[in-house]
């Protein structure tokens, strides 16, 4: 270990202080409520972060907030610094004074699911209409704002506005598909582009702008109310994203600006052919030469508006498993060596701190536990992968420590009620055992569940709020492998009625996890 990792070791202590308990819900932003077919940072938003308080829950924990590339995914977005529009509230549009209320008249979307289909032209027109009247004038205060956020973001903003600009223009096919001028990025070209096509850019930058300053203020509402924001954050980005067209001497490319390998996991318990993402992956000796830049920028952008960020696939930084592009599966992939504890050591300089949870789900080595230790993160414990029948598995309660999150389940498990139907007779006979009781109603295993995620040791308790419903696998939210169907969930305003908001309160108190104690985040 060299001498500046040693500094970071030392002076990195815990995000969570020992002692520290408390607890929250998953629910992305997406799936909130609202009258618009999809929830966002409007009004819904806000009745949540007040619902949590009261019920005395610390963390609201969200997906990925960037617009997303076909197929819906908040992790596969066409920009890792850039908002969805699609989250951009109508009604905060409206007390903006920038749309009148018969302007944006719903149309009859349904209330559990995001019919994007619908949605996304539906939002397009009110936003075109919002910013007709921007564009007319009578609003100082939001065009000086609006100056200044270009000004602040222009490291990515302008490239990205350029490139929705862009994409729209060829037809929405990815980059790698657009004329060699445009795909090489020829300086001339993009320069004639920008002035020729000013109005579309500003455009582009006025949705960024609405949206982070819609973000920005629910986040100071959720600040108020002792609500911090849990976020998520890709370890790789979208092979036709504005990340890799911007900065390809960032990542491992062609001569075309086409991935040399791609980004996957080997085969597994779960894949005997592995699992092939298509992610571009880095070059990390150039983003070493240059300090970590892009990566340092991308970190502190999202923490501008997140009060911890959960570092997804971070065995990712030790060892990436890289498959030669166009191979039909992960098989013929190799590990390739991450950056490692440099790093983590260069970010904490430039950061002051390391608010980070680390996803070390599936299979961990000793390097990347290594790496856990070095730098403290707190780890993930999955009630879920905990019951299958043996008396060491980490996952089991008694075997987790104060350093962790611990969840029923994620985003991409099933619902509680939803694995407990599938589960196998021994399995089921185990967690009957472990909990000391009877065999249960179906009905009553997600609430055991995350009673038993409550009483634990872990520093902070998670369920998604479907499990907090007892909703089954209708309502799970994405299928890892299957492409369709995935992120569309929502909670209807009738099931939002029938959260037990006093029995989350009584839960909450009764195992300690009213927070009292203070922690230090970014």
């Amino acid at each position: 270990m060299d001498k500046l990792t040693q500094v970071a070791v030392t002076d990195q202590s815990c995000l969570f202080p020992p002692g520290y308990r408390a607890s929250g819900i998953l629910l992305h932003l997406t799936s909130l409520p609202s009258r618009f077919g999809i929830g966002d940072f409007g009004p819904a938003a806000y009745r949540w972060v007040d619902a949590l308080a009261d019920a005395g829950q610390s963390w609201w924990q969200i997906l990925p907030i960037g617009p997303p590339d076909a197929g819906s995914s908040p992790y596969t977005p066409l920009s890792t610094f850039a908002c969805n529009p699609l989250l951009i509230s109508p009604d905060g549009l409206i007390d903006d004074g920038l749309l009148l209320d018969d302007e944006c008249w719903p149309e009859d979307f349904p209330d559990d699911t995001v019919d994007f289909a619908n949605v996304l032209p539906f939002k397009q027109r009110v936003l075109d209409q919002a910013w007709a009247r921007f564009k007319a004038g009578g609003f100082p205060h939001l065009a000086s704002a609006m100056r200044a956020f270009c000004e602040s973001e222009a490291r990515w903003l302008d490239d990205f506005a350029l490139f929705v600009v862009l994409k729209a223009r060829f037809d929405g096919c990815s980059y790698v598909d657009w004329p060699v001028e445009y795909l090489m990025r020829d300086q001339d070209v993009l320069g004639r582009t920008r002035r020729d096509a000013h109005e579309a850019i500003q455009r582009v930058k006025w949705e960024q702008f609405i949206s982070f300053r819609q973000l920005s203020k629910l986040r100071q509402h959720a600040a108020r109310r002792g609500v911090r924001l849990f976020g998520d954050i890709p370890i790789f980005v979208s092979a036709g994203s504005a990340d890799v067209w911007g900065n390809p001497n960032l990542f491992l490319l062609d001569e075309h600006r086409r991935p040399r390998f791609v980004a996957g996991v080997p085969p597994d318990y779960f894949s005997a052919t592995g699992q092939l993402w298509g992610n571009p992956v880095y070059d990390w000796d150039e983003l070493k030469r240059t300090g970590y830049a892009w990566w340092i920028d991308r970190l502190r952008s999202l923490l501008g508006h997140h009060d911890v960020i959960r570092l997804d696939h971070f065995r990712g930084f030790s060892a990436a498993w890289h498959v030669p592009a166009g191979a039909p599966t992960a098989e013929t992939g190799q590990w390739v060596d991450g950056p490692g504890a440099d790093f983590f050591s260069e970010l904490y300089q430039q950061l002051g701190g390391l608010p980070f949870v680390a996803e070390d789900l599936g299979t961990i080595t000793d390097d990347v536990r290594q790496l856990l230790a070095d730098f403290r993160f707190p780890r993930m414990s999955v009630l879920q992968f905990a019951f299958d029948g043996d008396p060491q598995n980490s996952f089991l309660p008694h075997n987790t420590v104060e350093n962790m999150i611990a969840y029923t389940g994620t985003h991409d498990n099933d619902t509680s009620l939803g694995w407990y139907r599938t589960l196998p007779e021994p399995h089921r006979d185990f967690l009957w055992e472990y909990l000391g009781t009877e065999p249960a109603q179906e009905s009553e295993v997600a609430d055991l569940l995350v009673d038993l995620a409550w009483q634990g040791s872990a520093a902070v308790s998670i369920a998604p709020l479907q499990d907090i419903l007892g909703l089954g696998s209708e309502a799970r939210m994405n299928t890892p492998g299957i492409a369709d169907g995935n992120w569309a969930w929502r909670c209807s305003p009738e099931q939002m009625t029938q959260i037990a908001w006093d029995r989350i309160r009584e839960r909450t108190s009764r195992y300690g996890r009213e927070c009292s104690r203070a922690l230090q985040t970014h």
